[in-house]
Protein backbone atom coordinates (compact mmCIF):
# COMPACT_ATOMS: atom_id res chain seq x y z
CA UNK A 1 0.00 0.00 0.00
CA UNK A 2 2.56 2.38 1.26
CA UNK A 3 4.77 1.28 -1.89
CA UNK A 4 2.11 2.02 -4.47
CA UNK A 5 1.13 5.34 -3.15
CA UNK A 6 3.96 6.29 -2.85
CA UNK A 7 5.12 5.69 -5.97
CA UNK A 8 1.87 7.37 -8.03
CA UNK A 9 2.81 10.31 -5.25
CA UNK A 10 6.11 10.64 -7.19
CA UNK A 11 5.10 10.86 -10.19
CA UNK A 12 2.54 13.12 -10.18
CA UNK A 13 4.90 15.82 -8.51
CA UNK A 14 7.35 15.76 -12.00
CA UNK A 15 4.62 15.31 -14.80
CA UNK A 16 3.97 18.47 -16.42
CA UNK A 17 0.58 20.18 -17.06
CA UNK A 18 -0.06 20.20 -13.25
CA UNK A 19 -2.21 22.67 -11.31
CA UNK A 20 0.75 25.16 -10.79
CA UNK A 21 1.33 25.05 -14.17
CA UNK A 22 -1.83 25.57 -15.74
CA UNK A 23 -2.55 28.60 -13.55
CA UNK A 24 0.99 30.12 -14.68
CA UNK A 25 -0.29 29.47 -18.73
CA UNK A 26 -3.67 31.04 -17.99
CA UNK A 27 -2.12 34.16 -16.19
CA UNK A 28 0.10 34.28 -19.01
CA UNK A 29 -2.44 34.33 -21.33
CA UNK A 30 -3.99 36.70 -19.68
CA UNK A 31 -1.04 39.16 -19.37
CA UNK A 32 -0.66 38.97 -23.23
CA UNK A 33 -4.28 39.19 -24.14
CA UNK A 34 -4.52 42.51 -22.08
CA UNK A 35 -1.26 44.01 -23.47
CA UNK A 36 0.61 43.70 -20.64
CA UNK A 37 3.54 42.77 -19.79
CA UNK A 38 5.35 41.20 -16.52
CA UNK A 39 6.66 43.87 -13.78
CA UNK A 40 10.48 43.21 -13.19
CA UNK A 41 9.46 41.39 -9.79
CA UNK A 42 6.75 38.63 -11.75
CA UNK A 43 8.93 35.65 -12.46
CA UNK A 44 6.55 33.87 -14.61
CA UNK A 45 3.24 33.73 -16.57
CA UNK A 46 2.70 37.05 -14.93
CA UNK A 47 2.89 36.43 -11.66
CA UNK A 48 4.60 37.55 -8.65
CA UNK A 49 7.00 35.10 -6.19
CA UNK A 50 4.57 36.28 -3.89
CA UNK A 51 1.70 34.72 -5.65
CA UNK A 52 3.75 31.66 -6.88
CA UNK A 53 4.66 30.66 -3.66
CA UNK A 54 1.05 30.93 -2.39
CA UNK A 55 0.32 28.73 -5.69
CA UNK A 56 2.94 26.25 -3.91
CA UNK A 57 1.13 26.68 -0.33
CA UNK A 58 -2.14 25.81 -2.01
CA UNK A 59 -1.32 22.45 -4.02
CA UNK A 60 1.26 21.40 -1.39
CA UNK A 61 4.61 21.94 -3.83
CA UNK A 62 6.46 23.61 -0.93
CA UNK A 63 7.49 20.60 0.59
CA UNK A 64 10.10 17.95 -0.50
CA UNK A 65 8.24 14.95 -1.87
CA UNK A 66 8.80 12.72 1.31
CA UNK A 67 7.20 15.64 3.84
CA UNK A 68 4.43 15.62 1.18
CA UNK A 69 3.32 12.34 0.92
CA UNK A 70 3.43 12.31 4.82
CA UNK A 71 0.98 15.35 4.88
CA UNK A 72 -1.24 13.57 2.72
CA UNK A 73 -1.11 10.30 4.77
CA UNK A 74 -1.61 12.04 7.85
CA UNK A 75 1.22 11.28 9.32
CA UNK A 76 2.74 14.91 9.36
CA UNK A 77 1.50 17.91 10.27
CA UNK A 78 -0.01 20.39 7.36
CA UNK A 79 0.45 24.42 7.67
CA UNK A 80 -2.35 26.51 7.09
CA UNK A 81 -3.80 30.27 7.41
CA UNK A 82 0.06 31.33 6.53
CA UNK A 83 0.78 34.48 6.91
CA UNK A 84 4.47 36.73 5.95
CA UNK A 85 5.88 39.53 6.80
CA UNK A 86 9.54 40.87 5.68
CA UNK A 87 12.15 42.15 8.52
CA UNK A 88 12.85 45.51 7.40
CA UNK A 89 10.28 46.00 5.23
CA UNK A 90 8.51 48.71 7.10
CA UNK A 91 9.00 51.80 8.63
CA UNK A 92 8.93 52.71 12.02
CA UNK A 93 6.00 54.51 12.39
CA UNK A 94 4.02 52.19 10.22
CA UNK A 95 5.16 49.31 13.35
CA UNK A 96 4.87 51.83 16.45
CA UNK A 97 7.21 53.77 18.03
CA UNK A 98 10.13 52.99 19.83
CA UNK A 99 11.21 49.96 17.52
CA UNK A 100 13.73 48.65 15.07
CA UNK A 101 12.22 47.80 11.88
CA UNK A 102 15.43 45.39 11.02
CA UNK A 103 14.22 43.27 13.74
CA UNK A 104 10.75 43.77 13.97
CA UNK A 105 7.94 43.08 11.58
CA UNK A 106 3.85 43.58 12.13
CA UNK A 107 2.25 40.90 10.12
CA UNK A 108 -2.20 40.90 9.94
CA UNK A 109 -3.08 37.21 10.17
CA UNK A 110 -4.66 35.49 7.03
CA UNK A 111 -8.56 34.73 7.80
CA UNK A 112 -8.21 36.61 11.32
CA UNK A 113 -7.74 40.21 10.67
CA UNK A 114 -5.47 41.28 14.33
CA UNK A 115 -2.00 41.84 13.97
CA UNK A 116 0.66 39.95 15.37
CA UNK A 117 4.57 41.99 16.02
CA UNK A 118 7.20 39.51 15.64
CA UNK A 119 10.89 40.07 16.82
CA UNK A 120 13.72 38.83 16.26
CA UNK A 121 17.52 38.58 17.24
CA UNK A 122 20.18 40.85 15.71
CA UNK A 123 21.77 39.78 12.88
CA UNK A 124 19.95 36.17 13.81
CA UNK A 125 21.59 33.56 11.62
CA UNK A 126 20.28 30.29 12.96
CA UNK A 127 16.36 30.02 11.94
CA UNK A 128 15.94 28.06 14.64
CA UNK A 129 16.47 30.13 17.60
CA UNK A 130 15.89 33.88 15.27
CA UNK A 131 12.30 34.42 17.02
CA UNK A 132 12.89 36.41 19.97
CA UNK A 133 9.31 37.15 20.37
CA UNK A 134 5.50 36.76 18.58
CA UNK A 135 2.83 38.78 20.45
CA UNK A 136 -0.83 40.27 19.61
CA UNK A 137 -0.23 43.62 18.79
CA UNK A 138 -2.89 45.20 20.80
CA UNK A 139 -3.07 42.90 23.68
CA UNK A 140 0.70 41.49 23.80
CA UNK A 141 -0.83 38.29 24.36
CA UNK A 142 2.03 35.33 22.89
CA UNK A 143 0.63 33.97 19.98
CA UNK A 144 1.85 30.22 21.07
CA UNK A 145 -1.21 30.56 23.47
CA UNK A 146 -3.69 30.22 20.69
CA UNK A 147 -1.64 27.55 18.93
CA UNK A 148 -0.10 29.51 16.35
CA UNK A 149 3.64 28.97 15.28
CA UNK A 150 6.40 30.89 13.84
CA UNK A 151 9.48 30.37 11.59
CA UNK A 152 12.22 32.31 10.62
CA UNK A 153 13.28 32.19 6.95
CA UNK A 154 16.87 33.61 6.10
CA UNK A 155 17.45 35.17 2.49
CA UNK A 156 18.88 31.31 1.64
CA UNK A 157 16.00 29.15 2.81
CA UNK A 158 13.75 31.40 0.01
CA UNK A 159 16.86 30.89 -2.02
CA UNK A 160 16.01 27.61 -2.10
CA UNK A 161 12.81 27.45 -2.65
CA UNK A 162 13.40 29.77 -5.67
CA UNK A 163 15.70 26.92 -6.88
CA UNK A 164 13.55 24.26 -6.53
CA UNK A 165 10.68 26.34 -8.14
CA UNK A 166 12.80 27.59 -11.38
CA UNK A 167 15.70 25.32 -11.48
CA UNK A 168 19.46 25.89 -10.60
CA UNK A 169 20.21 27.31 -13.81
CA UNK A 170 18.67 30.52 -12.78
CA UNK A 171 20.41 33.62 -10.69
CA UNK A 172 18.28 33.52 -7.60
CA UNK A 173 17.39 37.22 -6.21
CA UNK A 174 18.16 38.83 -2.72
CA UNK A 175 15.69 37.91 -0.36
CA UNK A 176 15.33 39.90 3.10
CA UNK A 177 14.64 37.75 6.16
CA UNK A 178 10.86 37.27 7.04
CA UNK A 179 8.65 35.66 9.77
CA UNK A 180 6.44 33.42 8.48
CA UNK A 181 3.22 32.44 10.96
CA UNK A 182 0.70 29.12 10.33
CA UNK A 183 -1.46 27.28 12.09
CA UNK A 184 -0.67 23.23 11.52
CA UNK A 185 -3.37 20.19 11.77
CA UNK A 186 -2.45 16.69 11.04
CA UNK A 187 -5.25 15.57 8.59
CA UNK A 188 -4.74 13.07 5.89
CA UNK A 189 -5.84 9.40 4.61
CA UNK A 190 -5.11 7.84 7.92
CA UNK A 191 -7.63 10.53 9.30
CA UNK A 192 -10.22 9.99 6.59
CA UNK A 193 -9.33 13.33 4.55
CA UNK A 194 -8.74 12.56 0.84
CA UNK A 195 -8.66 16.37 0.34
CA UNK A 196 -10.50 18.18 -2.03
CA UNK A 197 -10.35 18.39 -5.74
CA UNK A 198 -8.01 21.17 -7.23
CA UNK A 199 -10.57 21.18 -10.38
CA UNK A 200 -13.55 21.41 -8.91
CA UNK A 201 -12.80 21.73 -5.31
CA UNK A 202 -15.13 19.27 -3.94
CA UNK A 203 -14.13 16.57 -1.24
CA UNK A 204 -12.89 13.99 -3.26
CA UNK A 205 -14.45 11.03 -0.66
CA UNK A 206 -17.79 12.77 -1.89
CA UNK A 207 -16.90 12.52 -5.64
CA UNK A 208 -15.85 8.92 -5.00
CA UNK A 209 -19.22 7.62 -3.40
CA UNK A 210 -21.16 9.71 -5.49
CA UNK A 211 -19.81 7.02 -8.32
CA UNK A 212 -19.92 3.91 -6.52
CA UNK A 213 -23.05 2.91 -7.32
CA UNK A 214 -23.03 2.85 -11.19
CA UNK A 215 -19.65 0.75 -9.72
CA UNK A 216 -21.18 -1.59 -7.67
CA UNK A 217 -23.94 -1.98 -10.24
CA UNK A 218 -22.01 -2.85 -13.00
CA UNK A 219 -19.71 -4.73 -10.90
CA UNK A 220 -22.43 -7.15 -9.18
CA UNK A 221 -24.01 -7.88 -12.98
CA UNK A 222 -20.22 -8.93 -14.55
CA UNK A 223 -19.42 -11.16 -11.51
CA UNK A 224 -22.86 -13.10 -11.03
CA UNK A 225 -23.12 -13.51 -14.79
CA UNK A 226 -19.61 -14.45 -15.63
CA UNK A 227 -19.42 -17.03 -12.89
CA UNK A 228 -22.99 -18.54 -13.86
CA UNK A 229 -21.91 -18.63 -17.49
CA UNK A 230 -18.18 -19.73 -17.08
CA UNK A 231 -18.17 -21.90 -14.56
CA UNK A 232 -20.77 -24.42 -16.69
CA UNK A 233 -19.17 -23.85 -19.60
CA UNK A 234 -15.96 -25.01 -18.62
CA UNK A 235 -17.25 -28.19 -17.41
CA UNK A 236 -19.07 -28.93 -20.17
CA UNK A 237 -15.55 -27.86 -22.52
CA UNK A 238 -13.82 -30.39 -19.90
CA UNK A 239 -16.36 -33.41 -20.36
CA UNK A 240 -16.34 -32.45 -24.18
CA UNK A 241 -12.72 -32.13 -24.75
CA UNK A 242 -11.46 -32.30 -28.23
CA UNK A 243 -15.08 -31.90 -29.87
CA UNK A 244 -16.51 -29.63 -31.65
CA UNK A 245 -18.54 -28.02 -28.77
CA UNK A 246 -14.93 -27.39 -27.20
CA UNK A 247 -12.92 -25.81 -30.23
CA UNK A 248 -15.92 -23.71 -31.36
CA UNK A 249 -16.37 -22.48 -28.03
CA UNK A 250 -12.81 -22.03 -27.92
CA UNK A 251 -12.51 -19.75 -30.63
CA UNK A 252 -15.59 -17.47 -30.00
CA UNK A 253 -13.82 -16.99 -25.96
CA UNK A 254 -9.97 -16.11 -26.99
CA UNK A 255 -11.99 -13.85 -29.97
CA UNK A 256 -13.46 -12.37 -27.15
CA UNK A 257 -10.93 -12.17 -24.96
CA UNK A 258 -8.40 -10.69 -27.86
CA UNK A 259 -10.32 -7.61 -28.20
CA UNK A 260 -10.11 -5.10 -26.22
CA UNK A 261 -13.18 -4.04 -24.12
CA UNK A 262 -13.28 -0.12 -25.23
CA UNK A 263 -12.62 -1.39 -28.87
CA UNK A 264 -15.80 -3.32 -28.62
CA UNK A 265 -17.74 -0.78 -27.15
CA UNK A 266 -17.20 1.45 -30.08
CA UNK A 267 -17.72 -1.10 -32.89
CA UNK A 268 -21.51 -1.96 -30.77
CA UNK A 269 -21.93 2.03 -30.38
CA UNK A 270 -21.10 2.97 -33.79
CA UNK A 271 -23.01 -0.32 -35.24
CA UNK A 272 -25.67 -1.17 -32.91
CA UNK A 273 -26.27 2.22 -31.62
CA UNK A 274 -25.99 4.73 -34.39
CA UNK A 275 -26.59 2.67 -37.54
CA UNK A 276 -29.00 0.51 -36.35
CA UNK A 277 -30.92 2.49 -33.65
CA UNK A 278 -31.11 -0.83 -31.26
CA UNK A 279 -29.33 0.58 -28.13
CA UNK A 280 -28.84 4.38 -26.53
CA UNK A 281 -25.23 5.68 -27.03
CA UNK A 282 -24.09 7.22 -24.28
CA UNK A 283 -25.34 7.50 -20.11
CA UNK A 284 -27.00 4.74 -17.91
CA UNK A 285 -30.56 6.45 -17.96
CA UNK A 286 -32.73 8.33 -20.63
CA UNK A 287 -32.93 12.29 -20.39
CA UNK A 288 -36.80 12.08 -19.34
CA UNK A 289 -35.96 9.15 -16.90
CA UNK A 290 -37.63 11.28 -14.38
CA UNK A 291 -40.77 11.11 -16.09
CA UNK A 292 -40.95 7.64 -16.56
CA UNK A 293 -43.07 5.18 -14.16
CA UNK A 294 -40.91 2.22 -12.24
CA UNK A 295 -41.40 -0.70 -14.62
CA UNK A 296 -40.21 1.98 -17.62
CA UNK A 297 -37.44 2.96 -15.44
CA UNK A 298 -36.19 -0.38 -14.63
CA UNK A 299 -36.55 -1.35 -18.73
CA UNK A 300 -34.77 2.22 -19.03
CA UNK A 301 -32.04 1.35 -17.41
CA UNK A 302 -31.46 -2.49 -18.55
CA UNK A 303 -31.36 -1.29 -22.43
CA UNK A 304 -28.51 0.86 -21.10
CA UNK A 305 -26.88 -1.43 -19.76
CA UNK A 306 -26.41 -4.20 -22.53
CA UNK A 307 -23.51 -2.93 -24.40
CA UNK A 308 -21.47 -1.53 -21.56
CA UNK A 309 -21.66 -5.07 -19.99
CA UNK A 310 -20.98 -6.82 -22.57
CA UNK A 311 -17.82 -5.09 -23.20
CA UNK A 312 -17.38 -5.21 -18.87
CA UNK A 313 -17.58 -9.45 -19.54
CA UNK A 314 -15.95 -10.02 -22.66
CA UNK A 315 -12.24 -10.11 -21.32
CA UNK A 316 -13.05 -12.25 -17.90
CA UNK A 317 -14.60 -14.92 -20.42
CA UNK A 318 -11.07 -16.66 -21.43
CA UNK A 319 -9.51 -16.73 -18.16
CA UNK A 320 -12.67 -18.11 -15.54
CA UNK A 321 -13.76 -20.73 -18.09
CA UNK A 322 -10.21 -22.08 -19.05
CA UNK A 323 -8.81 -22.30 -15.22
CA UNK A 324 -12.24 -24.11 -14.78
CA UNK A 325 -11.76 -26.89 -17.63
CA UNK A 326 -8.06 -27.13 -17.01
CA UNK A 327 -8.57 -27.95 -13.22
CA UNK A 328 -11.83 -30.17 -14.20
CA UNK A 329 -9.60 -31.71 -16.56
CA UNK A 330 -6.14 -32.76 -14.05
CA UNK A 331 -8.49 -33.92 -11.26
CA UNK A 332 -10.47 -36.19 -13.56
CA UNK A 333 -7.24 -37.99 -14.86
CA UNK A 334 -6.10 -38.30 -11.22
CA UNK A 335 -5.79 -42.02 -9.55
CA UNK A 336 -8.43 -41.25 -6.76
CA UNK A 337 -11.59 -40.66 -9.73
CA UNK A 338 -10.44 -43.83 -11.34
CA UNK A 339 -10.11 -45.66 -8.51
CA UNK A 340 -14.26 -43.96 -7.49
CA UNK A 341 -15.13 -45.62 -11.08
CA UNK A 342 -13.45 -48.81 -10.66
CA UNK A 343 -15.07 -49.32 -7.31
CA UNK A 344 -18.28 -48.52 -9.02
CA UNK A 345 -19.25 -45.00 -8.48
CA UNK A 346 -21.18 -43.49 -11.08
CA UNK A 347 -19.29 -40.94 -13.84
CA UNK A 348 -21.79 -38.64 -12.86
CA UNK A 349 -20.83 -38.91 -9.05
CA UNK A 350 -17.12 -39.17 -9.86
CA UNK A 351 -17.36 -36.14 -11.67
CA UNK A 352 -19.52 -33.68 -9.60
CA UNK A 353 -18.69 -35.64 -6.40
CA UNK A 354 -14.99 -35.56 -6.37
CA UNK A 355 -13.66 -34.08 -9.51
CA UNK A 356 -15.58 -30.62 -9.81
CA UNK A 357 -15.37 -29.97 -5.72
CA UNK A 358 -11.61 -29.96 -5.89
CA UNK A 359 -11.03 -28.26 -9.39
CA UNK A 360 -12.94 -25.17 -7.64
CA UNK A 361 -10.19 -24.70 -5.49
CA UNK A 362 -8.59 -22.34 -7.95
CA UNK A 363 -11.56 -20.94 -8.42
CA UNK A 364 -12.17 -20.08 -4.91
CA UNK A 365 -9.23 -18.45 -4.20
CA UNK A 366 -9.98 -15.50 -7.16
CA UNK A 367 -12.95 -14.82 -5.18
CA UNK A 368 -11.35 -12.42 -2.46
CA UNK A 369 -10.64 -9.93 -6.03
CA UNK A 370 -14.75 -9.42 -6.01
CA UNK A 371 -14.29 -7.10 -2.90
CA UNK A 372 -12.92 -4.82 -5.92
CA UNK A 373 -16.63 -4.78 -7.29
CA UNK A 374 -16.87 -1.52 -5.34
CA UNK A 375 -14.55 0.64 -7.08
CA UNK A 376 -14.87 -1.09 -10.45
CA UNK A 377 -14.91 -0.23 -13.77
CA UNK A 378 -12.81 0.49 -16.74
CA UNK A 379 -11.69 3.94 -17.43
CA UNK A 380 -11.79 3.87 -21.06
CA UNK A 381 -14.89 1.41 -21.26
CA UNK A 382 -16.74 4.41 -19.25
CA UNK A 383 -15.21 7.01 -21.40
CA UNK A 384 -17.06 5.31 -24.44
CA UNK A 385 -20.46 5.01 -23.10
CA UNK A 386 -20.81 8.35 -20.87
CA UNK A 387 -21.09 6.44 -17.72
CA UNK A 388 -20.17 8.56 -14.68
CA UNK A 389 -18.54 5.08 -13.03
CA UNK A 390 -15.19 5.27 -10.70
CA UNK A 391 -13.51 4.41 -14.14
CA UNK A 392 -14.55 7.88 -15.77
CA UNK A 393 -14.00 9.48 -12.47
CA UNK A 394 -10.04 7.89 -12.00
CA UNK A 395 -9.73 9.08 -16.15
CA UNK A 396 -10.90 12.68 -15.86
CA UNK A 397 -8.73 13.44 -12.92
CA UNK A 398 -5.83 11.80 -15.27
CA UNK A 399 -6.03 14.07 -17.68
CA UNK A 400 -6.77 17.31 -15.89
CA UNK A 401 -3.75 16.18 -13.34
CA UNK A 402 -6.12 16.45 -10.54
CA UNK A 403 -3.52 15.01 -7.76
CA UNK A 404 -5.92 15.11 -4.83
CA UNK A 405 -8.75 12.98 -6.96
CA UNK A 406 -5.84 11.15 -8.88
CA UNK A 407 -4.27 9.77 -5.21
CA UNK A 408 -7.60 9.21 -3.41
CA UNK A 409 -8.98 7.02 -5.85
CA UNK A 410 -5.73 5.10 -6.26
CA UNK A 411 -5.36 5.13 -2.28
CA UNK A 412 -9.27 2.89 -2.69
CA UNK A 413 -8.46 1.23 -5.45
CA UNK A 414 -5.24 -0.35 -4.29
CA UNK A 415 -6.62 -0.90 -0.65
CA UNK A 416 -9.14 -3.11 -1.86
CA UNK A 417 -7.17 -4.83 -4.71
CA UNK A 418 -4.66 -5.78 -1.00
CA UNK A 419 -7.61 -7.02 0.48
CA UNK A 420 -8.63 -9.08 -2.18
CA UNK A 421 -4.76 -10.68 -1.94
CA UNK A 422 -5.21 -11.17 1.25
CA UNK A 423 -8.56 -12.83 1.50
CA UNK A 424 -7.48 -15.39 -1.30
CA UNK A 425 -4.89 -16.15 0.41
CA UNK A 426 -7.12 -16.91 3.44
CA UNK A 427 -9.30 -19.03 0.98
CA UNK A 428 -6.32 -21.14 0.03
CA UNK A 429 -6.10 -22.33 3.69
CA UNK A 430 -9.82 -22.83 3.95
CA UNK A 431 -11.24 -24.77 0.77
CA UNK A 432 -7.93 -26.63 0.45
CA UNK A 433 -6.99 -28.93 3.43
CA UNK A 434 -3.68 -29.89 2.22
CA UNK A 435 -2.26 -25.97 2.67
CA UNK A 436 -2.32 -24.38 6.37
CA UNK A 437 -1.14 -21.00 7.73
CA UNK A 438 1.24 -21.92 10.40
Amino acid sequence: MLGITLLVFTITRFVPGGPLERMLQEGARGADQGGKRAASNQSQGGLSDEQLEELEEQFGLDKYVLVAYAQWLGIAPREARISKGEFGAQDEETIGGGVDPETTTEIVLRGDGRAVRVKCRKNATDAAQAIESAVFSKTGKPIAEEGWKVRYETNEIRQQRYFRRNGQSDKAPEYKPRAVIYQTRVSGLLEGDLGRSQIYNDRVDEMILARMPVATYFGLLTAILTYAICLPLGVLKALKHRTFIDTASSVLIFLGYSIPGFALGVILVVHLGARMNWFPLFGLMSPNFDQLDSWAKVKDIAHHTVLPLICYMVGSFAMLTMMTKNSLMDNLAADYVRTAVAKGASFHKAVFGHAFRNSMIPVATSLGDLVTIFIGGSMLIETVFDIQGFGLLQYQAVIARDVPVIMGTLAISAFLLLIGQVISDFLVAVVDPRIKFE
